[in-house]
């Protein structure tokens, strides 16, 4: 196997992957972006003989040095999402100079990519940067990602939480989403870094194998924490209005709007099953998951 990167080598995701990749090829194979080497996973990474390569979206020069001699990169987008479509071309740019063969991109699922979509301001992203690397002609294989299970934690709050306000409260009305634990999707990318030739030039949509609704989650969790757990869907207005009361920053109140009418305008109620045909099998179940985590 030739040379792989693993960028975002100390986030969820990406460390995930390297855990799946180590199971399929040896360590000298694989080399991780990181941006701080004296970190305990960095480290950690080292003693087990992976190559540490110390490199930030935003600094070309530590890109060129980190992309020397990388066959394939396994490239997570980027998280700061006010200055991503720069990060994302400066990684493009030095992947197509530095002669790297294959891209593996982490995008998004959508349905609707108008710029009056709720999550426009992400779809556009990923829409761009998947444009960009399929007009740079590196061999590419574009991972759309439905959202991943650890998002419910996030928007709802955690087992006491719940337990106090008794209500899962979020403007995500009916909306089915096809939940995908961090896990799952992290095996079935190391299953294609560990022979990407299969994958070449193909868009992948990775969703879990079942669809759920937050009303049906707040069932589950009432039988998991024995109480009931009520669910409300509030107008947007209602929503904002009480997350600023209760003192929630504004990009966190931004950031669950944006997904609640996403969820709501069904753009994760999603059917294709790439990501059953990569695993071999179906996704962790969100009864599975949800036991895990509000237990």
């Amino acid at each position: 196997m030739k040379k792989t990167l693993i960028t975002g080598a100390t986030g969820g995701l990406g460390s995930n992957v390297v855990n799946f990749l180590k199971e399929k090829t040896g360590v000298e194979n694989i080399a991780v972006l990181v941006r701080d080497e004296n970190s305990a996973l960095s480290k950690q990474y080292a003693n087990e003989g992976i190559e540490v390569r110390i490199g930030d979206y935003n600094n070309l020069e530590s890109l060129e040095n980190a992309f020397t001699g990388i066959q394939t990169l396994y490239f997570v987008s980027g998280s700061d999402v006010k200055n991503r479509l720069q990060q994302h071309k400066n990684v493009i740019d030095t992947a197509k100079k530095s002669g790297i063969n294959h891209i593996l991109y982490t995008s998004t699922v959508r349905k609707n990519e108008s710029d009056s979509a709720p999550l426009a301001s992400v779809v556009g992203s990923h829409k761009q940067t998947e444009d960009w690397i399929k007009a740079s002609g590196i061999t590419y294989t574009i991972l759309r990602h439905n959202l991943y299970a650890e998002v419910i934690n996030m928007f709802i709050g955690d087992k006491d939480q719940l337990l106090q306000t008794k209500a899962v409260y979020l403007p995500t009305g009916n909306g089915l989403t096809a939940f995908v634990p961090r896990k799952d999707f992290a095996e079935a990318e190391a299953t294609i870094l560990s022979n990407p030739t299969n994958y070449q030039n193909n868009t992948l949509e990775f969703n879990g194998s079942e669809k759920i609704s937050f009303s049906e989650i707040a069932k589950k969790i009432s039988e998991i924490v024995k109480e009931p757990i009520a669910y409300i869907s509030p107008e947007i207005t209602e929503f904002e209005a009480k997350m600023n009361e209760i003192g929630l920053p504004k990009p966190i109140i931004e950031l669950l709007s944006t997904f609640s009418l996403g969820i709501a305008d069904e753009e994760f109620d999603q059917e294709s099953n790439d990501l059953e045909t990569v695993l071999g099998r179906r996704t962790i179940s969100i009864s599975e998951y949800l036991k895990s985590t509000y237990k």
